[in-house]
């Protein structure tokens, strides 16, 4: 009789385990994929310093527009979230910062075409190259933050493992969302 209620015992624990095991995975993926969408961003703000002194060369009356940017990028880089804290309202306040830098960003570059030596600059093409790899793997780590959270998120709250998540306090994770007006194709006029 004992055996048997030792056995179950065991059991149970090693049941306990998993439920435990397997959401702490889970959030470590989360927490990594957070990691990263953070390191790309800053690889962005890394760049814009240099960016800025190459444009500020050429279009030194734009001082509004390239402090716009420096601005911004403080503002951006101010707003650092823990993963422990990656709820809706941490990731609104965060998206918003990085939304003034690529706003800023935007308003540097449509600058620039203004000015045909800035265009034909190696130093400002290579920095622009720079930029836009960065903005594509920014695209792909918050895709894979948005996966890794999809997964958690669905793992947490299936039964019986919502049980278990309650009680050993995971909780559920927010996503990046769309930026604002990106459901609505740009107007391209000739």
């Amino acid at each position: 009789m004992k055996r048997i209620a030792f056995l179950a015992l065991s059991v149970a624990m090693l049941s306990s385990c998993s439920y435990y095991n397997k959401p702490v995975t889970m959030q470590e993926k989360v927490d990594a994929a957070w990691a990263q969408v953070q390191n790309q961003y800053q690889r962005r703000a890394d760049l814009i310093p240099n960016l800025v002194e190459t444009v500020k060369g050429y279009a030194k009356h734009e001082a509004q527009t390239l402090e716009g940017v420096v601005a911004a990028r403080a503002r951006a880089t101010q707003v650092v979230i823990s993963p422990e804290k990656l709820d809706e309202a941490s990731i609104r306040r965060f998206q918003a910062a990085q939304g003034e830098v690529t706003s800023a960003l935007g308003r540097l570059m449509a600058i620039a075409e203004n000015y045909p030596d800035l265009k034909a600059n190696q130093n400002f093409l290579e920095l622009q190259a720079q930029l836009e790899g960065t903005e594509n793997r920014i695209a792909v780590e918050r895709r894979t933050f948005n996966d890794a959270t999809r997964e958690y998120n669905a793992y947490i709250r299936r039964f019986p493992n919502n049980i278990f998540a309650g009680m050993f306090g995971f909780e559920k994770k927010a996503y990046f969302e769309a930026e604002a007006g990106a459901e609505k194709a740009p107007e391209v006029k000739f």
